[in-house]
C-alpha cells in the first residue's frame, strides 16, 4: 500500500494563533474527532521534561492546534512515550501531529495498541501495530493508519524513539496530538459524533480541510 505525501502543499497555512479558523476548515476536521473519548486522567507520558505536559498537549482542541504552548519536550535524551487510553473502544482512522521544522521534531513514530504495560523496554522490543517515518515540518501532519489493524482500539501507545537531530539534539518537542476515527459503544454500532462545530450533513469527507496528509508508512 502506498502512502501519499503532500509536503509541498502549503496553500492552507494559517497564522500562529489559530483563533481565526473558518467553519469550512473546522467542521470536516471535527467530523471524526475522538477528542471527547480520550481518558485524559489515564494519559501518561514517559521522559517528559515537565510533568503533565504530554497530557496538556492532548487536551488542546483542534482550534488550538497551532499554538506553540503547551508543548511536551523530552528530558535527558530524544525519546518520548505517550500512552493514551480511550473511554471506550474506537476505530482509529488517523493520528494528527504538529511538531516543527527543526532538529527537535520526532523522526519516527511506533504505534502499539491495547497494552497496559508499555514502557521504554516494551516499546523498543515489541512489534509495532504500525510504524511511520514522520515529516520535519511545522504543519499539522495527518497520518492515516491501516484501519484493519486499528478497528478495536482501547489504548494507544505512541513511541517516538528519535528526532531529526540524528544524535546531536537531545530534546524532542511535540505541540499537538489528535485522533480521528469512530467511537463504539458496547453493543451498538459505531457512532460518528460531531463536537465543537455544526457539520454539513452532506459532507462525509474523512480528511480534514487544511490538514496535510504526511508521514510515510515504513511497515
Amino acid at each position: 500500500m502506498s502512502h501519499h505525501c503532500h509536503d509541498e502543499h502549503h496553500d492552507h497555512s494559517h497564522g500562529g494563533e489559530g483563533e481565526h479558523d473558518h467553519s469550512d476548515d473546522i467542521t470536516p476536521a471535527l467530523q471524526f474527532s475522538l477528542y471527547q473519548h480520550i481518558d485524559f486522567d489515564g494519559v501518561t507520558t514517559l521522559n517528559e521534561a515537565t510533568y503533565g505536559s504530554g497530557k496538556e498537549v492532548l487536551k488542546k482542541t483542534w482550534a488550538e492546534r497551532l499554538r506553540v504552548e503547551p508543548e511536551v519536550e523530552s528530558d535527558g535524551d530524544e525519546q518520548l512515550l505517550v500512552n493514551v487510553p480511550f473511554t471506550g473502544q474506537v476505530k482509529l482512522h488517523s493520528i494528527l501531529l504538529r511538531t516543527s521544522d527543526s532538529d527537535s521534531a520526532p523522526k519516527t513514530m511506533k504505534v502499539i495498541i491495547n497494552r497496559d504495560d508499555v514502557d521504554f523496554d516494551v516499546a523498543e522490543s515489541a512489534t509495532a501495530t504500525q510504524e511511520f517515518e514522520l515529516a520535519r515540518t511545522g504543519e499539522v501532519q495527518e497520518i492515516a493508519v491501516r484501519r484493519a489493524r486499528f478497528n478495536a482500539v482501547r489504548r494507544l501507545s505512541l513511541f517516538f524513539p528519535d528526532n531529526f537531530g540524528d544524535g546531536d539534539e537531545d530534546v524532542t518537542r511535540i505541540s499537538y496530538i489528535g485522533f480521528k476515527g469512530e467511537w463504539m459503544q458496547l453493543g451498538r454500532a459505531p457512532a460518528n459524533i460531531l463536537y465543537e462545530a455544526a457539520a454539513n450533513p452532506s459532507d462525509h469527507k474523512v480528511k480534514g480541510v487544511g490538514v496535510n496528509q504526511m508521514g510515510s508508512d515504513i511497515q
